[in-house]
């Protein structure tokens, strides 16, 4: 979570599908999920149960609704391509859930790439409760 150089340009990144944006984002959401539990130190369990927590579907839905009112007209660009690009879902998710989701896991994917000092801003509107 640095905000270093982006690997991309946003030209670049527009021509990869959003499914692949969402393939990356996902990996992404899930470090810096990791990183935000990182202190204080605890047992591993507890790392996992907190992580595992704020990485389903259901709390991803949640935290892009946070970050709908703080978005450019290009990031919700991104967000609707993610959305549209889950055509199904998880049986115990909500398909609707499951497309907000991949459209978070879209946006953290496309600012990664484009501009990490910007996926930097959007993360601290995020909140993030201790318990599952």
């Amino acid at each position: 979570m640095d905000g270093g150089q982006p690997l991309l340009s946003p030209q670049e990144a527009q021509h990869l599908s959003p499914v692949l944006l969402a393939y990356v984002g996902d990996a992404i959401y899930e470090l810096y999920v990791r990183l935000h539990y990182l202190l204080p130190p605890q047992r591993i369990q507890a790392y996992h149960r907190q992580v595992v927590g704020q990485v389903r579907a259901e709390q991803q839905s949640l935290h892009l609704q946070t970050l709908r009112q703080h978005l450019t007209e290009a990031e919700s660009a991104i967000v609707r391509r993610g959305r549209n690009a889950a055509t199904s879902a998880p049986k115990r998710v909500k398909v609707s859930v499951y497309q907000q989701a991949t459209a978070l896991e879209a946006l953290v994917g496309y600012l990664y790439l484009t501009d990490p000092a910007r996926l930097k801003v959007l993360w601290q509107y995020l909140v993030f409760c201790d318990s599952p």
